[in-house]
């Protein structure tokens, strides 16, 4: 009976040990991601080399959104400032935006700076707040309303 109490213990202190193995090793390969962007006035401060791939996260300044279509069916060309409140990025890119990628709202860009501070954008990816709101019977969602 003592015999197997005692193998018991070992098999769990067993299992535990390599719990805590494992987690050691998941939050060591883990720990480069942790930035998972930068604002702009951190980009700037950490003067990001051109063509270096990062993530970029602010908010899309007012009256800056524009794009322009190349054609019906192909991508588009589209343009914008992210901010921070204290520095202004210019981003360029060509693809699809997201629907909810609107001037005022949260975005976070991944692609890397051109030689002239310009960010050129690989992907965009419209932050949302976690406040949903369902919009009332048969009316339109307020980011639906207009053409950017």
């Amino acid at each position: 009976m003592l015999e197997r109490i005692g193998a018991r213990r070992v098999l769990l202190i067993a299992a535990l040990a390599v719990a805590v193995l494992v987690g050691t090793v998941a939050a060591t390969n883990l720990q480069s991601a942790t930035i998972y962007y930068l604002t702009p006035s951190e980009a700037m401060a950490r003067k990001i080399p051109a063509g270096q791939t990062v993530r970029l996260g602010g908010l899309v300044k007012t009256g800056s959104l524009a794009f322009q279509p190349v054609s019906f069916h192909g991508p588009n060309n589209f343009e914008f400032v992210i901010t921070d409140g204290t520095v202004d990025v210019r981003v360029l890119g060509q693809g699809a935006i997201p629907g909810l990628l609107r001037e005022g709202a949260g975005a976070v860009v991944e692609g890397s700076f051109a030689a002239d501070a310009t960010f050129t954008a690989t992907q965009v990816i419209a932050k949302h707040d976690e406040v949903y709101t369902a919009p009332t019977a048969g009316a339109t969602p307020l980011h639906r309303t207009g053409f950017p």
